[in-house]
């Protein structure tokens, strides 16, 4: 039995959900508007301010997409109300970030700078050239963009050197060491 799918989804205020009967959902809030496609085998129910996602029956798969269902669909309500937010750090001697119009610039290290372009939706702010905050609406869009700038140069181990998320730990192990 799927606890997560169970919850009931509270609405807020200034949000609006439309559900239609082909399961396309449309949530507009004060961030901005997004949209999905649901499964057709669950339901989803708008009662007021209250959402309720469903199930057909107690076959695996629908266990598995009522559980994922609601989660994306909370997601979304919490995107539009609040917006998700990714911070990065850079660590490193000469390792820098820069913003040049929608594309994320950054020197770490190669022969040559890493130009990622910034995708539709997200804000991406460079307050210090070693801090990278990503910010938006979508959290799939927003995790996956901040994964993307973390993968050019992962922190490595022995000096943790690299792109991190703020707070990550990162295990360090001993160098070598002369006798």
């Amino acid at each position: 039995m799927s606890r997560i799918g169970n919850r009931v989804i509270q609405v807020p205020a200034d949000v609006t959900v439309t559900v239609s009967p082909e399961n396309y959902v449309v949530v507009k809030g004060p961030k901005g508007q997004l949209e999905f496609q649901f499964n057709q085998s669950i339901s989803i129910k708008m009662e007021e301010n209250e959402i309720k996602v469903a199930r057909p029956n107690e076959e695996l798969f629908s266990k598995k997409i009522h559980g994922t269902s609601r989660a994306i669909l909370q997601n979304m309500v919490t995107g539009v109300k609040d917006g998700f937010k990714k911070q990065l750090e850079i660590r490193g001697v000469g390792y820098r970030a820069q913003l040049q119009g929608d594309t994320v610039v950054l020197n770490m290290g190669f022969s040559h700078p890493v130009e990622l372009k910034i995708p539709t939706g997200v804000t991406v702010t460079i307050p210090r050239n070693t801090e990278i905050t990503i910010e938006g609406a979508d959290k799939q869009v927003v995790g996956e963009f901040a994964a993307k700038i973390r993968s050019i140069r992962k922190p490595e181990p022995y000096l943790g050197k690299g792109i991190r998320y703020v707070g990550e730990y990162v295990p360090r192990k001993a160098g070598k060491t002369a006798k």
